[in-house]
């Protein structure tokens, strides 16, 4: 609700060779304040208007929770939400299928946008940001013990820990000041019995060395790292190697 990103891939290569990213002034309110502001750069930014062979879209929000596979039932999927977000009797809800940790990602996409977007590209395949962040996690951690990702948004954070492949928790915060930011790190860190000076954090999204979100964490926590990307995009970009994770990482 706060920006737009994409890029462009070859499709066998997985070389990026574009890549934009809009971030709003202000979080955007409703659903159709957002479409209008998609709608908006897709006038502006001729790319989208290119011909792809396949397109892939990625929705960014915390109206999701992961189910065990030997929990989940197709014809319970409201169920997984009501307790944890407010849901509409109109909301459509989907999942992702997550094979590499046995469960699925019970989520609400953007059903609008999916209908725009739908208009401009013909039919496309769509998961949640979370399926994606812990796909790839999973597949980059070679870690034994228990290890912290970090995945930084303009209002929102995600904390995955995993231990090798296994996931320990996965989840989504809002966070306004660094205070917020810290708080539900450390939580996190305490319930998990995870030693400050000890386990590994990294981070990736939107922070950098010199923010006040950093500096905190590194006061507080002994291991601090950043998990880049070797995509070539990157020498062309201003942007740090560990930013836009779910698209470049």
């Amino acid at each position: 609700m706060d920006g737009f990103s994409f890029c462009v891939s070859d499709l066998f290569s997985k070389e990026i060779s574009y890549f934009a990213d809009y971030t709003f002034d202000e979080t955007v309110i409703s659903l159709e304040d957002l479409l209008e502001k998609i709608k908006s750069i897709f006038n502006e930014d001729a790319i989208l208007h290119y011909e792809f062979n396949e397109v892939f879209v990625i929705h960014q929000n915390s109206l999701n929770t992961i189910i065990p596979n030997e929990f989940f039932d197709e014809n319970s999927l409201n169920s997984y939400l009501e307790f944890t977000i407010k849901t509409l009797q109109t909301d459509f809800i989907t999942f992702d299928t997550i094979a590499s940790i046995e469960a699925k990602n019970v989520y609400i996409p953007y059903v609008n946008i999916n209908n725009y977007l739908f208009q401009n590209f013909g039919e496309f395949e769509y998961k949640h940001h979370t399926t994606v962040l812990l796909e790839k996690l999973i597949e980059k951690n070679k870690i034994d013990e228990k290890v912290m990702f970090v995945n930084v948004f303009k209002n929102t954070f995600d904390i995955v820990v995993l231990e090798h492949k296994k996931l320990i928790l996965s989840n989504s915060f809002d966070y306004k000041t660094k205070e917020d930011f810290i708080y539900f790190i450390l939580f996190v860190a305490e319930q998990l019995q995870m030693n400050n000076e000890e386990f590994k954090l990294y981070f990736t999204g939107e922070i950098t060395l010199e923010s006040d979100l950093y500096k905190i964490a590194f006061t507080y926590i002994k291991n601090v790292f950043f998990l880049e990307s070797s995509q070539a995009i990157f020498k062309e970009l201003e942007a740090k190697k560990h930013s836009n994770f779910i698209l470049l990482g």
